[in-house]
């Protein structure tokens, strides 16, 4: 679950940047907050999905220390990563091979400020015994 400022705008950006689905919403007036949840291929079982959640009154948040990363594997973190600029996302690190190894990776940021980390699924150092579907997912339909 990822707090949001915005709802509509972190809608926006993971299905109009990032290309996941919008797969259901809700609103609590009651204890006023509302979520939305976004993923791929219609979401659970099959894929996971993100719930956003709104507190109503509150814009921002800090991000805090705890917190690290989202991770999605795409075919190509190069592609994807023009695809999101061309979108009007904000890449924070080009896709290149991660420190100390050959993994191809790459970082945008959404408009909250939460880091997504891009793996790049055709890496050499994915064993297909152990990922053998990992080489098939494509996040980022067009990528």
């Amino acid at each position: 679950m990822l707090r949001v400022g915005d709802l509509q705008r972190s809608i926006d950006f993971y299905t109009r940047v990032l290309g996941m689905q919008l797969l259901r919403t809700s609103e609590n007036p009651e204890y006023k907050y509302s979520l939305a949840f976004v993923g791929y291929d219609g979401g659970n079982p099959g894929q996971a999905e993100i719930e956003l959640t709104c507190n109503w009154g509150t814009t921002e948040y800090e991000l805090g220390t705890a917190y690290g990363h989202v991770a999605l594997g795409v075919p190509d973190a190069h592609a994807a990563c023009e695809k999101i600029r061309a979108a009007g996302g904000q890449v924070t690190r080009e896709a290149g091979p991660v420190l100390g190894g050959s993994t191809v990776i790459a970082f945008v940021t959404d408009p909250d400020g939460y880091k997504i980390e891009l793996i790049q699924t055709e890496s050499t150092t994915y064993d297909d015994r152990r990922h053998s579907d990992a080489k098939n997912a494509d996040p980022l339909r067009s990528a």
